[in-house]
C-alpha cells in the first residue's frame, strides 16, 4: 500500500530552484535513505514529506488518516519544562484516563448508593479496557527503553532551557520515537549520538512497525537500516532498492550504461547531421536542383528536431582537493601517557590512565558521551594538565587540531581573511586553494558567522591541509560533511604519512582507517590493536569470560 507519493513537484528556495519535475513513491513499511551533496534538497524533500514545506508545481498524495512524524517538531516547549515532563507529553490522552480511573477509585472508597456504585464500576471498567488498548501499563517502560537506549536517562529531571544543542536534538529524537507515527521522518539522527547509542538507534529503526524516510550521511547506519536509497544528483531523483552498499555498486553501473547510451546516440546524431549535409550538397549539384534529395534532407533534420537529446553523465563531481604534506616528521614517540588522572568538577574522567603513540601510527578514540575524549585531546594538544600522572610530548612536534565545531575561528571574519590568517599566502593564491575546497567566487568574502557547519569544515580542512603538519588531532573530522567530502578526506588521510588520533562516531570511517583503537570506559582507557569492531567484538567476548 502506498504511504506517500510525490508527483512532479518543483522546489525553490528564493530564485534557486532546488529540484524539478521530482517524482517518487513509498510503499507502507519501506525504510528509505535520503543522501545527496549538501545544498541538494534532502532536508527539503523531507520537509515536503511532512508538509513542512510546499511545492511550487506538482502535488503530494498522503494515504487517508496518515500520521507523520518528523524530528524537528518539538511543540510547545518552554525552558523551564523538565525533560521527563516533554517526554510524557506524548502521553497526554493516556494520562487523561489514568487520572479518570484514579477519580472514581476515589469516589468508590466512599460510602455511595447501589445505583452510583454500578455506574462508576461501569465507567471504570471502560476507562481499563480502553487504557489497557493504548498500552498505558507499558509507558513507563517505553519511556525507559528509548531514554536508555538515547542515553539521556540524565537530562530527565533537567529543564528544557538547560540543555545544550545536542541534547536537545536527542530529546526531540526521544519524544518523536515515542510518538511512533505511521511515518517516521528523521534528518541527521546519528548526530550528536555516541556509538553505543547509534547503534542502538539502528537496532530500534530495524524493529520500527511504520514507514521511515532518512536523511543520513552515515554510510554503516544506512547499511543497516534502509530498504531503499533516495539519491538526489543535480536536481534529478535516482531510486535504488537497496541498502548502500547495493546502491554504490548500482550507481557506478547506471552511470556506466548511461554514458554508454549518451555516446551511442551523440555518434547517431553525428551520422544523421552529416547524412543531411550530403543530402543537400547531392540535391544543389543536381541541375535541375533534386526536389526528393531536399525531402529526405528535410525529412532527415525533422527527425533530427524529435530526439530527446540525453544528459551527459557525470561521472566525477567537483570535490575538494585535499593532499596533506609534511615539512618535517617528528620524533618516534609522539605522546607518552603514564597513569594519568583526570577530574571534570565532580566526575572522575581518567584513572591511571596510559597512553604510548609512536610517529606514523593511526589512532582512534572511542568511549560514550561525556567518558572524556575531547578531555584526553586537550590534554595531548596541552590545553588541558593531568591532575596526576605524567604526560610528555615528543620533539618536532607540529600539531594540527581539527574541534568538532570548527568553533576557534573568528566569527567577524570573511572565510578568505579566517584562511589567510592561518596560512600566509598571497589574496590571488588563497582564492586558488579556496577554490579546490568548493570556494567559489564572491563565496570567499562570505563572513565565518553566516557559514553552514559544512562549510566551516571544509574551509578548517583547507587551513590543516596547508600547513603541513606531522601530527593531526581530530575531534569528529566527518561532522557536516556530505558522504563525496568524507571520501575525499579519507582518500587524502590514506595517503598521509604523519601521525594521525582521531575521537569520532563514524563507524565506516573508524573500520577503514584506524588499526588501532583506545577505548574509554569506567574510567579505564584500554589499547586494542585493531579497529573499531575489532574491538567490539574484544569487548564482548571479555564481557561473557
Amino acid at each position: 500500500m502506498m504511504v506517500i507519493s510525490i508527483q512532479k513537484a518543483t522546489c525553490m528556495y528564493g530564485a534557486n530552484t532546488i529540484f524539478t519535475q521530482l517524482s517518487c513513491d513509498i510503499k507502507q513499511g519501506e525504510r528509505i535513505g535520503i543522501i545527496g551533496r549538501n545544498g541538494e534538497g534532502k532536508t527539503t524533500l523531507l520537509k515536503l514529506m511532512a508538509s513542512q514545506t510546499e511545492a511550487h508545481e506538482g502535488q503530494v498524495l498522503k494515504k487517508k488518516g496518515l500520521s507523520v512524524g518528523i524530528l524537528e517538531q518539538i511543540p510547545n516547549v518552554s525552558e523551564n519544562q523538565k525533560v521527563k515532563q516533554i517526554l510524557i507529553q506524548v502521553f497526554e490522552d493516556v494520562w487523561a484516563i489514568k487520572q479518570r480511573m484514579a477519580e472514581i477509585e476515589l469516589r468508590l472508597a466512599q460510602p455511595v448508593n447501589d445505583s452510583a456504585l454500578q455506574k462508576d464500576l461501569e465507567r471504570y471498567g471502560e476507562l481499563q479496557e480502553l487504557f489497557e488498548q493504548k498500552n498505558g501499563y507499558e509507558v513507563d517502560s517505553q519511556i525507559a527503553h528509548i531514554t536508555n537506549g538515547l542515553q539521556i536517562v540524565a537530562l530527565l529531571e533537567k529543564q528544557w532551557g538547560q540543555l545544550s544543542g545536542g541534547e536537545r536534538t536527542k530529546v526531540g529524537l526521544a519524544q518523536i520515537l515515542l510518538k511512533s507515527p505511521d511515518f517516521l521522518l528523521l534528518d541527521e539522527p546519528t548526530n550528536h549520538l555516541d556509538l553505543s547509542s547509534i547503534e542502538w538507534l539502528a537496532s530500534f529503526v530495524q524493529s520500527y512497525k511504520g514507514t521511515i524516510a532518512v536523511v543520513s550521511h552515515d554510510r554503516y547506519f544506512l547499511d543497516e537500516v534502509v530498504t531503499g536509497i533516495f539519491e538526489l544528483d543535480q536536481g534529478e531523483l535516482h531510486v535504488y532498492h537497496t541498502n548502500y552498499t547495493g546502491y554504490v555498486r548500482e550507481r557506478e553501473e547506471r552511470l556506466v550504461r548511461e554514458f554508454q547510451q549518451f555516446q551511442d546516440q551523440q555518434k547517431k546524431i553525428k551520422k544523421m547531421k552529416e547524412a543531411i549535409k550530403r543530402l543537400k550538397d547531392w540535391a544543389n549539384r543536381s541541375n535541375p536542383p533534386s526536389a526528393g534529395l531536399h525531402r529526405r534532407a528535410k525529412n532527415m533534420e525533422r527527425a533530427l528536431h524529435r530526439i530527446e537529446v540525453l544528459k551527459k553523465p557525470v561521472l566525477e563531481q567537483k570535490q575538494m582537493g585535499l593532499s596533506f604534506q609534511l615539512d618535517q616528521r617528528s620524533g618516534e614517540d609522539v605522546f607518552v601517557l603514564d597513569n594519568i588522572c583526570k577530574r571534570y568538577g565532580e566526575k572522575e574522567l581518567l584513572k591511571q590512565a596510559s597512553m604510548h603513540i609512536r610517529f606514523g601510527e593511526r589512532i582512534a578514540i572511542v568511549g560514550d558521551n561525556g567518558s572524556g575524549k575531547t578531555t584526553l585531546l586537550k590534554m595531548l594538544l596541552g590545553a588541558e594538565s593531568p591532575d596526576s600522572g605524567f604526560l610528555k610530548q615528543g620533539s618536532s612536534l607540529s600539531v594540527g587540531y581539527l574541534s568538532q565545531h570548527a568553533q576557534e575561528m573568528n566569527p567577524k571574519r570573511t572565510l578568505i581573511e579566517e584562511f589567510r590568517d592561518q596560512v600566509p599566502v598571497t589574496e590571488g593564491e588563497a582564492r586558488g586553494i579556496l577554490a579546490q575546497f568548493l570556494f567559489y567566487g564572491h563565496m570567499v568574502f562570505q563572513k565565518v558567522h553566516a557559514l553552514s557547519g559544512g562549510e566551516r569544515m571544509r574551509l578548517r580542512w583547507a587551513q590543516l591541509v596547508y600547513q603541513n603538519h606531522n601530527v593531526l588531532i581530530l575531534d569528529e573530522p566527518t561532522n557536516h560533511l556530505d558522504i563525496d567530502s568524507k571520501e575525499v578526506l579519507e582518500e587524502a588521510l590514506s595517503r598521509y604519512k604523519g601521525t594521525v588520533i582521531a575521537v569520532s562516531h563514524d563507524r565506516y570511517f573508524l573500520d577503514r582507517f584506524f588499526p588501532v583503537t583506545y577505548w574509554i570506559s569506567d574510567q579505564q582507557l584500554t589499547r586494542y590493536e585493531g579497529n573499531y569492531s575489532f574491538a567490539k567484538e574484544k569487548r564482548k567476548a571479555q564481557e561473557k569470560d
